[in-house]
Order: C-alpha cells, then sequence, then structure tokens
C-alpha cells in the first residue's frame, strides 16, 4: 500500500459483467459472504437442531458460545426496554440483528489484512436510510398525519411555528446522515490511524543501526491503538443500536 486509505479500496477480484450491470466478485462480496458463514456457524455452535421441532434451539444449559450470544441479546434487550418499555419487545429481532451486524463487521476489520465494511458510505449510508424510512412507515402506521406534530412543539404561536418547523425538519432530516457518518468516520479514522502507526514502525525497522530499537515505541502504540480500536468496534455499533431505538421510540411514542 502507497497510502493509508488504500486499504478501503474495493477491488474486483473477478469481473463479471452482464446487461450492461457490474456483477464483479469484490473484497467487500466477500467480507460480506463470511460474514453470513460466520452467523450460520454461530448459530450451529451455539444451538441444536431438532428433527421433532424442525429448527435449531438454544441447550437449556449453555455452552460457552451460547453464554456470549446470550450476553449480547441480554444488552439490546435493556437498550429496547429503556427506551421503548413494553413496545419495544416485538422489535428485539430487527434490532438485535442490527447490532451483531454492525459488531461482526467491524471486528472482522480488525483482522489483518481484512476489509472493513462499515468504512464505506454506502454501506453505512444504506443501513441508516433503511432504518429511517422503516421507522416513518411505523410511525405513520400509528399516527397516520399527527406524525407531523414531531415537527411544530405544541402551544406554539403561528410566528414561531414559521421559524421552528424548517429548523425541526432539517434536525429530523439530518438524523440518518448523522447515524451514518458517525460509524464511517469513526472506522475509517481509527484504522488510518493503524495504518500510519505501522508503517511507520516498518520505516524504523529497516534501519540497520541502533536506532531501530526505538521502534518499540511506535510498537507499544500500536498495541494500545489495536485495544482501542476494539473498543471504538464495540461502542459504535452499541452507539448505532441505541440511537435507532431512539429513534424508533419518536415515531411509536409521540410527543
Amino acid at each position: 500500500m502507497w497510502t493509508p486509505l488504500e486499504q478501503f479500496q474495493i477491488i474486483s477480484l473477478v469481473s463479471l459483467k452482464m446487461f450492461n450491470l457490474d456483477l464483479s466478485i469484490t473484497n467487500l462480496l466477500i467480507v460480506f459472504l463470511l460474514l453470513l458463514f460466520f452467523f450460520i456457524a454461530t448459530l450451529q455452535t451455539t444451538s441444536k437442531y431438532f428433527t421433532y421441532l424442525k429448527g435449531y434451539f438454544f441447550f437449556i444449559v449453555p455452552n460457552t458460545w451460547q453464554f456470549f450470544i446470550e450476553i449480547i441479546y441480554a444488552t439490546v434487550l435493556k437498550l429496547l426496554f429503556d427506551n421503548l418499555n413494553q413496545h419495544g419487545e416485538i422489535y428485539f429481532p430487527f434490532i438485535s440483528m442490527v447490532f451483531l451486524f454492525i459488531l461482526f463487521c467491524n471486528l472482522i476489520g480488525l483482522v489483518p489484512y481484512s476489509f472493513t465494511v462499515t468504512s464505506h458510505l454506502i454501506v453505512t449510508f444504506s443501513m441508516s436510510f433503511s432504518i429511517f424510512i422503516g421507522i416513518n412507515i411505523i410511525g405513520f402506521k400509528h399516527y397516520k398525519q399527527k406524525l407531523l406534530s414531531l415537527f411544530l412543539p405544541a402551544n406554539t404561536s403561528f410566528l414561531l411555528a414559521l421559524i421552528l418547523v424548517p429548523i425541526e425538519f432539517i434536525s429530523y432530516i439530518a438524523k440518518p446522515i448523522s447515524l451514518g457518518v458517525r460509524l464511517f468516520i469513526n472506522l475509517m479514522a481509527g484504522h488510518t490511524l493503524l495504518k500510519v502507526i505501522v508503517g511507520f514502525s516498518w520505516s524504523i525497522l529497516l534501519i540497520e543501526d541502533t536506532l531501530s530499537i526505538i521502534q518499540i515505541v511506535p510498537l507499544i502504540i500500536l498495541i494500545i491503538l489495536m485495544g482501542l480500536e476494539l473498543a471504538v468496534a464495540v461502542i459504535q455499533a452499541y452507539v448505532f443500536t441505541i440511537l435507532t431505538c431512539i429513534y424508533l421510540n419518536d415515531s411509536i411514542n409521540l410527543h
């Protein structure tokens, strides 16, 4: 790599074009397939298929992997009840999958020579705008035209409404943008910094005199940054999920 940003480049591994459509196999697609395989492997590891029940079910006495999944589910469930109370229970499968998808994408990006899916705006924006559209559909289903009261606070005069409505509308539209940009910026900035430190350590290692011993300093910094990036990967998945719950709460519990 000549620049730290080259690690985010989408590379075509197998070129395939059909009817003016680019169906090439890229590193982005490979990571998504690995993620799907990881989900399936996790399901088979933490559960058992029962023929008479025709499906996978968890063990009564959990193993190590099932215990880890149960901790994640308990965290997501607490988020739902803190923000949506009992109304959020029906959205638990969706919210838990959002959290697991972002978490696994972030963690896969920390593996050397892998690809960080969530460091691309097209991925984060696709998720944030899809969630935003779904939230508005849910709100319209519950309240119909009353959903527009989100843009107009109660007991507001006409003159003040002329100012507040555009401001509230812009801030409402900015929600999916900030949701996608926040995830993209944090992952891209952290991985870029890691690449810079690795390149700096490698340059010092090539020095053949006694000065090469100072490479210990950037290596220590690199270890600290790897721990920080691991924390960022988990925190950003948590932040994305909790903001989704907050936006969903605004649509379900109309204020």
